[in-house]
Order: C-alpha cells, then structure tokens, then sequence
C-alpha cells in the first residue's frame, strides 16, 4: 500500500469514527461505523504486507479464510444477540475488555485484543440494523464538550501520524486502538445505564476479576507463568516473584485490580444492605490478595489515588486533601531517607524508577528539539532511539503519558490531551459533591465509582503510560458521561 492511500486511509478510518460519536444513533451514524470498523484490518494488512506475520498467512490462504469464515460467524451470532437482548452489549464489551489473545505467525507474535473487536464489530452490525429504519434523532445540547474534545483528539492524532518518523507504528495505534475504542465509545453512549445494568456489570467486574486472582495465585503456588519470557527471567533473578495472571504485563494486571477494587470500594461505601456489605468485603479481600504479588508500584498509587477521590465524595474533600498532603510529605521522607543517604540524586530517582527516569528526560529532550509539533504519533521509541547520547541503553517506550503526548505531538497535542483531561474530570464529577442524588440519574455510587476509577487510571498512566491504549479508558468516559446530570437523557430515538 503506498504511503498516500495508507495516509487517506487512516484519515477516512479517524473521520468516521471521530463522527460516530458526535452524531445520533442513524443510518449515517451506522455507515460511518461500519466504514470505520471495515478500513481497521485493511490498513493494517497494508502496512504489514510484507510483513512476518501477514507474508506466512498468505501462504496459507485456507487459513485465512477459515479464520474470516470463524470471525464473522462469531459476529453474526453476537450481533443477533445483542439485537435480542440490547444489555448484553455492554456486559460482553466489559467481558471482554481484559483478554489478548497470542497470534503466532511468520516466527513472530502479537497479544491482540481480538475478543473485544469481535463484541464491537458484533454491537456495529446490531446498531446498523436497529437504526437502519430511523430516518432522525435528537439529543439535548448540554454535556456535549467530552465527546467534542474526544473527536477532536482522535483526528489530531491521525493528523499527526502523516509526518511520523514512525507511520507504521502510529497507523497500528489509530487502527487498533483508536478507531475501535471510538466506535465502542459511541455504542456504550446510547446505553441506558439504570441502576440494574450497572448492578450486573459490578456482579460480572467481581467475579471476573476473582477468577483472574485464582489464575495468579496458581502462578504464584506453582512459580511459573504462562506467558511473557521477560518477566519470566526476571522472576530468576529476584527474590521475589511476580504474577500477571492471564495478562501479559503484571502492571497492565496490577492496573486492572486496583481499578475494581475502586470500583468494589464505591458499591461498599453507599451500601445499606448487610449481604453486599459482606459480598464487597470479601470481595475487595480477594483483589488485594491478588494485587500484592503484582510488586506493582504503579498499581498501589493509583488505587490509593482512586480511594482517595472516593473519601473525598463519601466525607469531606477538606480532609481528604489534608490527609494526602501529609502522605505525599511522608513519602518524600521515606524516600529522601532510604539507603541511610539522605540525598536524593538524579541517578538514585533513575533506578528506584526502573530506569523509567532516563526516558522521562529523554522524552523532554525532544519535547525541547520540536516543542510546537512534536516528532509525529507514535514516533517516541523511534525518536528517542536516534536521539539518545547513550546508545547502550535499551530502547522502549515511555512509561509517562503527558511525556509521550509531548515528544510525539508537541504542544498542541499536550494541550488536546490536558483539555480531555480537564474536560471529563469536569464532566463527571459536575454535581458528584452535594450531599443527594441528582434527579434522573443513577446515584452518587456508580458516579462516584466512575470518577475514582478514572483518576486511577490517570494517576496509573502517569507512571506505565496506556492512556489511549487502554479500552478501559474510554469505557469510563462513555459511562461517565452517560451518568453526568446534565446528558440525562442524552438520546432519545423517533419512534
């Protein structure tokens, strides 16, 4: 595929989906998600034709059409389903969320979020034939600034990805990630999400979460892990030993129990009964089990930052606020003090932070090389690799998302990233401190669980990266914005 159809590609594919959430549920809508959907794996069998991985599945054509053959009758029967029972699309996208699944081909492999693009691709095809008779629709014109902000992000992004120093890499995320959370993003908005909907997908985050403890635990019991040769090895080397269950990273892993135990926290926190009160102890018991053998730093401080929005809303902001100041001085003095040294050298911070300090400084190298426009999407790892002094170093990709945003978009991308920030924070926490409900909406709870799990994530991205890799993310700006005071309702169909 040549460089400008893969350009105009990637555009088109940004276009329709940054749409798809700006428009009302319509035949328009419906074909610009199935346009979306459609360009995702033709651009990227384009840009990885000659690939490893694409050159073994074309000398296998059976395979390919087995596998096409699999796919879409796995979409097809979803997507009568989800026709059927419409509240099954959010549980199987929330199902679905945490699974990649290894591709092996051409003596390489991929972790893919295949289980998911089939539930999204599934609820396309299901919104296509329920809006395909409605000639127009309506929405309330408040509470449209996060989806506006969203689009906005999605196109700067594929904009910015045409003068890359890295375009494969940046199509792979416009077309893996962006697109397809786009669409799905716009399919979680048209959810009614009443109280026991969200009840269900509470039900469903425990028991999945639970089982994906068991799965560590066994890891742990037995000192061996399924997959990933570089923890793997660095199990050998440490004496203690890390557990990332069926995820491939034990912090992605570390990130998704500290996010249902915020979640957990919030249900417990506003619940009168004696049952759930007891369930959610449990509950939140078993996550902590399970997040302790991650020796995820990243996860902890996210979860005490997610715990901490909850007692701000549960009691006093005041208070709360008070209570952080004085963990944060607490923990630059056990850090400043650690080793006996009392100093707290450039070289110390670097390795206490796994080496993630070299990169933090490097991507502000290049943030300071091209401040207004960056170095393209995607081009971090490529860029600091060319630009690095130390070529000994070992080259990965930045583990601090402003960071990233920065030396990859410059300026104006970190002030679209800082906007979605500030604009979902607002969003969702809008009305959240007064002391009821707000009428027409769910509750403080799941509004509050929204927004802690949110500023965990945030706080998470800070020091692993993944904001917009994560469909976590945008599950969470779909919810919150559906449960913001100001978007109920948001849409409402003709008959």
């Amino acid at each position: 595929m040549s460089d400008f159809l893969a350009g105009a590609g990637l555009l088109v594919a940004a276009a329709a989906s940054a749409a798809a959430i700006l428009l009302p549920p319509s035949r328009r809508r419906s074909g610009l998600m199935v346009l979306a959907m459609a360009l995702f794996p033709v651009l990227i069998f384009g840009d990885q034709w000659h690939g490893a991985q694409i050159v073994d599945l074309r000398h296998h054509p059976v395979r390919i059409v087995a596998l096409a053959v699999l796919a879409a009758a796995i979409v097809g029967a979803l997507a009568c389903a989800f026709r059927r029972w419409p509240r099954l699309l959010p549980l199987a996208i929330v199902f679905a969320v945490p699974f990649r699944v290894p591709l092996h081909a051409g003596g390489e492999s991929a972790n893919l979020l295949v289980p998911l693009y089939l539930v999204i691709a599934a609820g396309v095809m299901a919104a296509a034939v329920r809006d395909w008779g409605v000639p127009g629709a309506w929405r309330t014109r408040s509470a449209l600034w996060l989806p506006r902000v969203l689009a906005f992000v999605v196109l700067l992004y594929a904009l910015q990805a045409l003068y890359s120093e890295d375009f494969s890499k940046a199509l792979q995320n416009v077309c893996f990630f962006l697109v397809p959370f786009t669409v799905a993003y716009a399919l979680l908005r048209d959810v009614d999400w009443s109280p026991s909907l969200l009840r269900a997908v509470l039900v469903l985050l425990g028991v999945e979460a639970a089982l994906f403890v068991l799965v560590g635990s066994v890891e742990l019991a037995g000192r061996s892990l399924f997959w990933n040769d570089q923890i793997i090895r660095s199990n050998e080397f440490h004496t203690y030993f890390r557990v990332n269950s069926v995820f491939w990273d034990p912090n992605v892993y570390g990130r998704y129990l500290a996010l249902v135990t915020v979640t957990a926290t919030a249900a417990l926190l506003w619940t009168r009964s004696r049952r759930p009160f007891g369930l959610l102890v449990g509950l939140i018991c078993v996550l902590w089990i399970g997040l302790v053998p991650t020796y995820s730093q990243s996860s902890f401080i996210a979860l005490l930052a997610g715990l901490a929005v909850l007692a701000a809303i549960r009691w006093s902001p005041r208070w709360t606020l008070a209570a952080v100041a004085v963990g944060l001085v607490g923990a630059t003095l056990v850090v400043l003090l650690a080793g006996g040294s009392g100093k707290l050298t450039t070289n110390k911070i670097n390795v206490d932070l796994s080496g993630r300090g070299n990169l933090i400084s490097g991507g502000t190298d290049l943030f300071a090389q091209r401040p207004l426009q960056g170095y393209g999407s995607g081009s971090f790892q490529r860029a600091y690799a060319a630009h690095r002094e130390n070529k000994d170093l070992p080259v990965t990709v930045s583990h601090t998302e402003p960071v990233t945003v920065a030396a990859e978009q410059g300026v104006v991308g970190l002030l679209a990233y800082l906007a979605l920030v500030a604009v979902a924070l607002w969003t969702m926490g809008r009305g959240i401190w007064t002391s009821g409900p707000e009428p027409g909406t769910a509750g403080r709870a799941p509004r509050a669980a929204v927004l802690a799990a949110f500023v965990a994530l945030l706080v998470h991205t800070l020091a692993y990266a993944g904001f917009f890799e994560d469909p976590i993310t945008w599950v969470l700006l779909a919810i919150g914005v559906s449960l913001a005071p100001a978007a109920v309702p948001a849409v409402r169909l003709r008959a």
